[in-house]
């Protein structure tokens, strides 16, 4: 199914490009997320028109994108979790946790689904997350796993 990008996303393409995608993704992600609309004619002609508005928007984002990045980046969370003797967590550190974290100690609202931990966090220790904040914007943030409590 052809589309026609309204936003910069990463891996896929630009705004105002005309790409063919899946018809689920198309449907159900782009099209739903107001990221793209379906290639008739008019709505190319449309996006033609309106092009300079999305590279200014676009621009917009990514300026607030890299605000964020310089007050985020390189810096390290703390979080207590229970874990048993042998350092491994009950459950995981899911991307909704590190977001609230994140809220709660500098007040910068993250989306969850913007937060990708390199590997999942199961245990204690010192692990790397990445943010991407915009197509062309990503921080780095490290959290640290503590011992809220030892259970036997």
């Amino acid at each position: 199914m052809k589309v026609i990008l309204l936003e910069n996303i990463k891996k896929i393409g630009s705004i105002g490009e005309i790409i063919d995608v899946k018809r689920g993704f198309a449907r159900n992600f782009l099209i739903a997320n107001k990221k793209a609309l379906y290639a008739s004619k008019e709505n190319i002609s449309e996006v033609e028109k309106i092009k300079s508005q999305l590279s200014k928007k676009d621009s917009e984002k990514k300026k607030d994108a890299k605000l964020i990045s310089e007050k985020v980046n390189k810096k390290e969370y703390n979080i207590n979790k229970l874990s048993t003797e042998n350092k491994e967590l009950y459950g995981s550190v899911k991307p909704t946790e590190i977001s609230k974290l994140i809220l709660e100690t500098d007040q910068i609202e993250i989306k969850p689904s913007m937060i990708q931990p390199l590997k999942e966090i199961r245990s204690l220790g010192k692990f790397k997350v990445k943010i991407s904040l915009h197509s062309e914007v990503d921080a780095e943030i490290i959290i640290n796993v503590e011992s809220a409590e030892n259970i036997q």
